[in-house]
């Protein structure tokens, strides 16, 4: 049995883009089906994320996995969350999820607001899609769609930045 406690936790950022009614973007992951064996049920909804490349800030890689991750840098930087969330990942993902060398993420989030338009969204942009859906949401939605394992940095976000979650005409 592989000791989580050996293994660092993965750089990584996160992205809350609220589009310009105050809801918030999720996606659906496409390498997790609905009755994958991870037993993660319909939770396979989440928010852009990814890693932090060597020499790059948060705030750079937010925007970067932005564009890799959802086909469009139309966003902009509202506010950084103050502080690195982690999370762990369960038993049976560890030495699976993540390339097996980490124990879970530690991560920067970052609230953006949508400039663009629905027609810039492109998850097929990337040659390998990390998703196949996209909707937006309620933010305070937010935690109920996750996996569980992630579900306390959701209600953080949920909480955290309330504020951004209004209409922005």
């Amino acid at each position: 049995m592989l000791d989580p406690e050996s293994l660092p936790y993965r750089p990584n950022v996160g992205a809350a883009l609220f589009d310009r009614l105050g809801r918030i973007f999720v996606a659906r992951r496409c390498n997790l089906p609905p009755s994958d064996a991870a037993g993660l049920g319909a939770h396979v909804w989440q928010l852009p994320q990814g890693g932090i490349d060597a020499g790059e800030t948060p705030a750079e890689a937010v925007l970067r996995e932005l564009a890799e991750e959802i086909g469009t840098g139309r966003a902009e930087i509202l506010a950084e969350h103050p502080d690195w969330l982690t999370y762990d990942l369960p038993p049976h993902l560890l030495g699976r999820a993540l390339g097996g060398r980490y124990r879970g993420q530690r991560q920067r989030w970052f609230a953006l607001r949508f400039t663009g338009t629905d027609a810039d969204i492109r998850l097929d942009a990337h040659p390998h899609p990390e998703f196949d859906a996209w909707r937006w949401t309620a933010l305070a939605d937010l935690p109920s769609l996750a996996v569980p394992f992630k579900r306390p940095i959701y209600t953080i976000l949920a909480r955290d930045f309330a504020a951004f979650a209004v209409a922005n005409h």
